[in-house]
């Protein structure tokens, strides 16, 4: 195995790591408030099983950027040390952008699932709310996917 190969894999793994890590804290938070929130009110496990997916679509992200790269990598005879650290800084990329969108939208999604749950009807625009931090998860996997469409192959 190439050191340029082996640079690559340790960026698509922390991507995929932080990403699933991000999207399973992010999951888990909102889920917390969702179980409250139900005491409460148990006809709003519906809408707030929307909201509390929203921070699961990250790991996705890493996920399809994951099999692409795999994909574009596998009939590579010799991967350059160039085109290595652009997958590495790529995933990295991806990898911060759904950590941390994913877990800071479970904030969000949460404070969206109390209020829901004390009566007031915030559905609508929470959701609004909570796609503007989907928004960095989303712009960090089209940067990623640019970098796939100027990889060889």
């Amino acid at each position: 195995m190439s050191w340029p190969f082996l640079i690559a894999m340790v960026g698509l793994a922390v991507m995929l790591t932080l990403c699933f890590v991000g999207s399973a804290i992010g999951v888990t938070v909102a889920g917390n408030a969702m179980i409250g929130a139900m005491k409460k009110n148990p006809d709003l496990f519906g809408k707030g099983l929307i909201l509390c997916a929203m921070p699961s679509t990250q790991g996705l992200y890493g996920f399809a950027a994951f099999f692409l790269f795999l994909q574009k990598m596998a009939p590579m005879t010799a991967l350059s040390s160039v085109h290595a650290i652009l997958i590495c800084v790529s995933g990295l990329g991806l990898g911060l952008a759904g950590y941390f969108s994913a877990t800071w939208q479970s904030k969000l999604v949460s404070n969206a699932i109390v209020e829901m749950s004390n009566g007031n009807d915030v559905f609508g625009q929470s959701i609004i709310l909570v796609v503007f931090s989907e928004l960095y998860a989303i712009l960090g996997f089209a940067a990623t996917f640019l970098v796939w469409i100027a990889l060889p192959g």
